[in-house]
């Protein structure tokens, strides 16, 4: 009997480590998709996504480049995490860079874009990249972005629905960005109309690229718009807004609760 252990024992780590390359590849190659997708928005000059409009506000005023502030911003808003208590993992330290860079070397790259019959195209292009950029760096689960970590931690500790307090969030960075100068067009209404369905359907296309799938993971119903949570971690709000079961990190653990009829996931 104590063979047969370890040799299921030796069975479940040889799995599991072929897993992690696959999630590091999704994770890095997400977020060098949603870095170049904001540069491309950015370069459409039809406006641009809620953080990013902070981003270019404080750009204007710093005179830093909108991939710095992207930097530093993140960087701040994880520093919130201390008094909420959550735990960063990978995935959340590496998003706070690696955007930021690439959508910088993308703007350096990219010309300025006059016309308006390319610039539309150019911003429907960058709304889908950033959909399938979320669900590539998500489904790794190595850990949330830093603005879905202060989301969820506002949630925990405020007792207010994930679909409120999202959405109090962005609509005070879209204000206080456009107060400082950020672009806010139909390139911010399209991303916030389209980016919910767009990473609910690529969340289900990649969620069985990394690791296996647990409860809460490419289960989700249609209308998806929020996700985040502690690292190593997808949580998903139910219909009504509450909050739902979340996947595990380990992928051989049990998943916790049953699925949500209907979940709402976003970046």
């Amino acid at each position: 009997m104590g063979q047969s252990t370890i040799a299921r024992g030796a069975t479940t780590v040889k799995r599991r480590s072929t897993h992690l390359p696959r999630r590091l590849f999704q994770l890095y190659a997400g977020l060098v998709l949603y870095g170049a997708s904001s540069a491309l928005l950015l370069r459409s000059g039809l406006g641009l996504e809620p953080w990013n409009v902070l981003n270019e506000g404080l750009s204007e005023r710093t005179g830093l480049t909108i991939g710095t502030m992207s930097i530093i911003v993140g960087a701040a808003v994880l520093l919130l995490w201390i008094p909420l208590r959550q735990r960063p993992g990978l995935g959340t330290v590496s998003n706070v860079v690696v955007i930021g860079l690439v959508m910088d070397g993308t703007l350096a790259l990219l010309p300025d874009i006059e016309a308006l019959g390319a610039r539309i195209p150019l911003m429907a292009v960058a709304v889908v990249a950033n959909g399938a950029a979320t669900g590539l760096y998500l489904t790794a689960r190595l850990g949330p972005g830093p603005r879905d970590g202060l989301m969820t931690g506002l949630h925990r500790v405020t007792g207010r629905s994930i679909r409120l307090v999202r959405t109090g969030i962005e609509v005070t960075v879209v204000v206080t960005g456009f107060a400082l100068g950020g672009s806010v067009g139909v390139g911010t209404v399209a991303y916030a109309l389209a980016i919910g369905p767009l990473a609910q359907f690529f969340l289900r296309v990649f969620a069985g690229t990394g690791t296996p799938k647990t409860a809460g993971e490419g289960s989700a119903g249609k209308g998806a718009k929020d996700v985040g949570g502690p690292a190593g971690t997808i949580v998903v709000a139910s219909g009504d807004g509450a909050a739902g079961p979340t996947a595990p990190a380990d992928p051989a653990a049990p998943a916790v609760g049953r699925p949500p009829k209907r979940a709402i996931l976003r970046r």
